[in-house]
């Protein structure tokens, strides 16, 4: 059977690294997407040059879309935390799209997350369902760290909640985390939670582990970190990665404090996928639910991480529809 789409719309994902583009459409009410494309950063020497060659590649052009990147937008701009590329929305309608909206890649993720399948969440602990009709949390560590909310009011009524929650300053949770903090603030002075939860994070992390220790490190690559934990836990990687998914528990239920998330926290980003036996099997969930006088609400919040490749664009394509009503 052919499907006869009433609209066809660009949709993206600009991370650091990697930008990823697809065609959206609805039916019934749900994203669909299609056309999948990635192009890496180091081979395009201008964001809107990519955005062109995936349109040319079309065989039906969008007519508008909206893109979500890591970063923060202003006045219909933005200039990429972790990346050399610059656009703007004035750029992306030469090239035919209008309407065109930039978005932040974790507010997009707020609006695909209660639209990913069940068979694309891994759960990491807490009930199946969380309050309904109540805010969920998105964040997650990958290139960057990022969080956004997305706060219901119960009737029906959503808002997308973007935020730069990954640039709050680091609290350590022990004195190991004491001594962690200590030795980054003599790089970075104010330390952010970005700083030890991502990929650069997790080398910073190791190096400041190794100095406690008394050990050297010659490990460049936060990738070799991550393999050589899951295959030794017991080695000084398997060390890194569990504080690395300590943190991470314990920063998700700040943020799920801050806003109210008994409807859920997702984790989202690169990392959580690629180690989720060895994330599900640490002290996260542990660390998740320790606020003290809070720990029962906190126990009542399911944390998922979301596998959904393309969550994001999902969460774009919500938005592009709704722009086009």
């Amino acid at each position: 059977m052919t499907i006869a789409w009433d609209k066809t719309l660009l949709v993206g994902d600009v991370g650091g690294t990697n930008a990823r583009f697809a065609l959206a459409h609805m039916v019934e009410g749900k994203p669909v997407l299609e056309h999948h494309e990635s192009f890496p950063a180091a081979t395009w020497p201008t964001f809107l040059s990519g955005v062109k060659a995936f349109i040319d590649g079309c065989e039906v052009k969008p007519t508008g879309g909206v893109i979500a990147v890591a970063g923060p937008v202003t006045d219909g701009e933005i200039d990429l935390t972790n990346s050399p590329w610059r656009v703007s929305e004035a750029e992306l309608q030469t090239l035919g799209l209008n309407p065109v909206r930039l978005i932040n890649d974790f507010e997009a993720l707020a609006w695909g997350a209660p639209v990913v399948p069940d068979d694309m969440l891994a759960s990491l602990g807490g009930p199946a369902e969380g309050e309904p009709h109540t805010a969920i949390a998105v964040l997650g560590p990958g290139t960057g760290f990022g969080v956004s909310a997305l706060l219901r009011d119960g009737r029906g009524g959503e808002m997308a909640m973007p935020s730069e929650g990954g640039h709050a300053c680091f609290a350590p949770g022990d004195a190991v985390e004491d001594e962690i903090l200590r030795i980054l603030r003599r790089r970075y002075d104010r330390v952010s939670i970005e700083r030890l939860i991502c990929g650069p994070g997790l080398l910073n992390m190791h190096r400041a582990l190794a100095e406690i220790d008394g050990r050297e490190s010659h490990i460049e690559d936060p990738a070799q970190i991550t393999t050589e934990a899951m295959e030794n836990p017991a080695s000084p990687c398997g060390a890194t990665l569990a504080r690395f998914c300590a943190i991470l528990g314990a920063v998700a239920g700040d943020i799920a404090l801050t806003t109210g998330a008994r409807g859920g926290v997702y984790i989202a980003g690169g990392i959580a996928p690629r180690i989720l036996p060895f994330l599900k099997a640490s002290p996260f969930r542990e660390r998740f639910e320790r606020k003290g006088r809070f720990q029962d609400y906190m126990a009542a919040i399911p944390t998922n991480v979301i596998l959904h490749k393309h969550a994001a664009l999902l969460g774009a394509a919500r938005v592009a529809f709704a722009e086009e009503k």
